[in-house]
């Protein structure tokens, strides 16, 4: 594996709950609590984030903070650009998951002639738009902008033209849209969906390996099944995002926690089986949130587990 560069994405105006922007932090306290000195061998670098926009009044409901999300990825779209141009690995610690349109950009825009496959380890599909959300938290809506989806038949919002003009722009982010074809998108235990989002995975045949499937078939057998549909690409990127984790055996400390997810140890051996395939070129770790943590900073001791296995 190339050398990592870390990149620090403390972003959480995404969100509908605050607290990821201190994720990272927490993660690195981790860390130096294993008296492990990870975050003193690797490069890293500090993304700029927007968060004190939350305390500007929320008028548009249907796409949160939609303009401040728009500039965020695209500073994490230059951090990941700058990484890869540079030979490195990017691991990426971010806040919300919202910004993870702008790691995708910045891998898509730097080998645009490539094609990239997303895993997504996740709790949720993330495929909501800001007419089909019910909440209107840009964190759920990366990979619909990803795939270039605006999923109209859904809709259940109506739209300002302000906020049609920043999706648009999170829609063109990678200088090429869609970023995504849905053949090469392929979830890990999703489990808490919305019908807007599971129409369009119905629609396109988009692949979810759930836990229950996993554990009965067998996580290898799933992680060769997943890679033999990605054989055609020539890059993965992978999110993890640790509310795929069960909330009740491991910790609450998420935005979003759902019940009977993944241990540790699975969501390691998931992301190792893509790694030996040499087609990997960026990992991001998302959703910490240590202020919804009732184990003290047990949520960020599991992704620092996690991540201390991997690499």
């Amino acid at each position: 594996m190339k050398p990592l560069f870390i990149i620090k994405n403390r972003s959480d105006i995404g969100a509908g709950t605050r607290g990821s922007d201190m994720g990272i932090d927490a993660i690195e306290i981790a860390a130096i609590n294993a008296d492990n000195d990870f975050f003193n061998r690797h490069p890293f670098c500090d993304v700029p984030t927007n968060n004190e926009t939350i305390y500007n009044r929320v008028n548009n409901t249907t796409a949160k903070r939609i303009n401040f999300v728009v500039e965020q990825c695209e500073r994490v779209k230059t951090a990941t650009q700058n990484a890869l141009t540079q030979n490195y690995f990017p691991l990426l610690l971010s806040g919300d998951h919202s910004s993870a349109l702008g790691t995708l950009a910045g891998i898509k825009s730097t080998h645009p002639d490539l094609t990239l496959a997303a895993i997504w380890i996740d709790a949720h599909a993330d495929l909501h738009t800001p007419w089909s959300s019910p909440s209107g938290n840009i964190h759920g809506m990366p990979l619909a902008a990803a795939l270039g989806h605006d999923n109209k038949a859904q809709q259940i919002n109506t739209v300002a033209e302000a906020t049609l003009s920043s999706w648009e722009q999170l829609k063109q982010l990678g200088s090429v849209s869609p970023m995504l074809l849905p053949e090469h998108l392929i979830y890990f235990g999703v489990r808490d969906t919305e019908a807007e989002e599971n129409a369009i995975m119905d629609a396109h045949g988009i692949r979810n390996y759930p836990v229950h499937e996993i554990r009965h078939r067998g996580l290898h057998c799933c992680v060769q099944e997943a890679l033999e549909q990605l054989q055609m690409v020539d890059l993965i990127y992978i999110t993890f995002d640790v509310d795929s984790l069960d909330c009740d055996l491991i910790s609450r400390g998420t935005g979003t926690p759902v019940s009977k997810g993944f241990d540790p140890q699975e969501v390691i051996q998931i992301i190792q089986g893509f790694l030996a395939s040499e087609k990997v070129v960026a990992l991001e770790v998302c959703e910490v949130n240590p202020l919804l943590d009732q184990k003290g900073n047990r949520m960020a001791e599991a992704a620092f587990e996690a991540i201390q296995a991997i690499f």
